[in-house]
């Protein structure tokens, strides 16, 4: 039986991802504040904000089981495209996304008593140009709330997905193929 990590975010993304695979875990926020980062790279924005929060998480907490830690990033035009601050801003991002090029970034680090893993992957899709009255309805309910790019790739953005090179977990936010090897 695998032992019980600690999740290291308030992602509820990520906490499905973990019971999804049966992956027991508590969590906790780190209480990082990634809005400091002022890094434009979208590598650096998140392989940054992610040791940020281990960072703190460490700081707050003894290492008393094994946490992982993990920030996403979404990049369209070469622009990072942050979490939406209300749904004007949440308008505008995912209308850079339509008909575009996507790159959404995930980084995870996973750190126990034994071992230490820090993984940087990339998911890339291609989307249709969205329909906007779909795109008012779903800005209109709560799903895209504190999402990196207001984007649901297993949701809003799904039927409108041409092309995909990655890991749809990595574009969720975690990519749980890349950890589970680490956890037994």
């Amino acid at each position: 039986m695998m032992q019980q990590i600690v999740l290291g975010s308030s992602s509820q993304t990520r906490a499905e991802i973990l019971r999804a695979h049966s992956i027991p875990f508590i969590q906790r926020e780190c209480g990082f504040d990634e809005e400091q980062l002022s890094l434009q790279n979208p590598a650096h924005f998140v392989y940054h904000a992610t040791k940020g929060k281990m960072q703190s998480y460490l700081a707050s907490y003894a290492l008393d089981r094994a946490v992982l830690c993990a920030d996403t990033v979404v990049t369209a035009h070469g622009e990072i495209l942050r979490k939406a601050k209300d749904v004007e801003d949440a308008r505008r991002i995912l209308e850079r996304q339509s008909g575009s090029r996507v790159s959404i970034l995930t980084c995870m680090m996973y750190k126990s008593a034994k071992c230490e893993m820090m993984d940087l992957s990339a998911t890339h899709y291609r989307f249709k140009p969205f329909d906007k009255a779909s795109l008012e309805a779903y800005l209109q309910g709560d799903e895209w709330k504190g999402k990196a790019g207001a984007c649901m790739v297993e949701g809003f953005c799904k039927s409108y997905i041409e092309e995909v090179v990655g890991l749809e977990s990595t574009a969720m936010g975690l990519s749980i193929e890349k950890l589970i090897p680490f956890l037994s």
